[in-house]
């Protein structure tokens, strides 16, 4: 198989699970297009029902619930955080309570969590020396996401590469030994070192 199609296939195997991609049961359900933003100005959204997600900034157990501050992120088709690592996609903060006690070790900083549950006007508080109004949701599902792997080694540099292929087309002493004689190309596997954040 050439590397070509190979690429081609593995491509075209993404698309197609993207397409079938679904969001979790717990999630499902009608919410209303209402942003964190229009809640922070004045929108008469309390009751509403909302699907909100994003990254955690800190989880705060309580008596009686637990509140996790969040910096909010647009949701993709599976109702997860769009990723983000410029921060383009920033949508400001809010706030989500739920009744009884969530763990800091296992929701902690970073992680990815989407909430549904009922708007509950704003909360003040500080964001350094500024006074910052967090959307408040009552919150009946907290769903915390599995951390995404991410690649932190690959052997070739950008495109395809191989030591024996040479900076030039053509037959030649560029070619190498790995050209032919196997029924075309050959490279060694790429190996991929991941880890989770």
């Amino acid at each position: 198989m050439s590397p070509l199609y190979r690429i081609l296939s593995l491509a075209a195997l993404s698309a197609a699970l993207a397409a079938c991609a679904t969001v979790p049961q717990p999630l499902q359900g009608n919410f209303a297009p209402i942003t964190t933003a229009s809640v922070q100005q004045g929108s008469t959204a309390n009751g509403t029902q909302v699907r909100w997600g994003g990254d955690i900034i800190s989880t705060e157990p309580g008596q009686n619930a637990t509140c996790f501050y969040v910096l909010s992120r647009p949701l993709d088709d599976e109702a997860r955080p769009v990723t983000d690592n410029n921060n383009s996609n920033n949508q400001g903060r809010f706030v989500a309570c739920r009744p009884g006690f969530y763990d800091p070790e296992v929701f902690k900083p970073g992680r990815e969590i989407t909430v549904t549950g009922a708007v509950q006007g704003t909360v003040s508080r500080k964001v350094g020396d500024y006074d910052y109004a967090y959307p408040r949701v009552e919150a009946n599902v907290v769903y915390l996401w599995p951390k995404r792997p991410v690649v932190v080694g690959y052997p070739y540099g950008p495109g395809w590469y191989d030591p024996f292929w040479g900076p030039y087309w053509g037959p030649g002493p560029y070619w190498g030994p790995y050209w032919g004689g196997w029924g075309g190309w050959y490279a060694p596997p790429p190996v991929i070192v991941v880890r989770h954040r």
